[in-house]
């Protein structure tokens, strides 16, 4: 995946997710030196602050949506 700078927002949140994902597996494989592993956290806990904030702003809009009641999902009949 080629970027011109690592350390510009995601385009989306799924974006983000999956570069985050990458960063994780890389990590965890231990193939990363250390100024890399710091760079990689680095880069993850923005992803991450981002995917967060992303999600709130779905969460609120959601809840605007529904009048600020949230609903059970009901699978049964169609009320008019």
């Amino acid at each position: 995946m080629a970027r011109t700078d690592k350390n510009a927002l995601p385009k989306d949140f799924e974006t983000a997710l999956q570069e985050l994902e990458i960063l994780v597996a890389d990590m965890e494989s231990g193939r990363l030196n250390l100024e890399a592993a710091l760079a990689a956290y680095k880069r993850g806990s923005e992803l991450a602050a981002y995917c967060q904030k992303t999600l709130d702003a779905a969460d609120q809009q959601v809840k605007v949506l529904d009048n600020g009641v949230l609903k059970n999902l009901d699978t049964g009949e169609v009320d008019d």
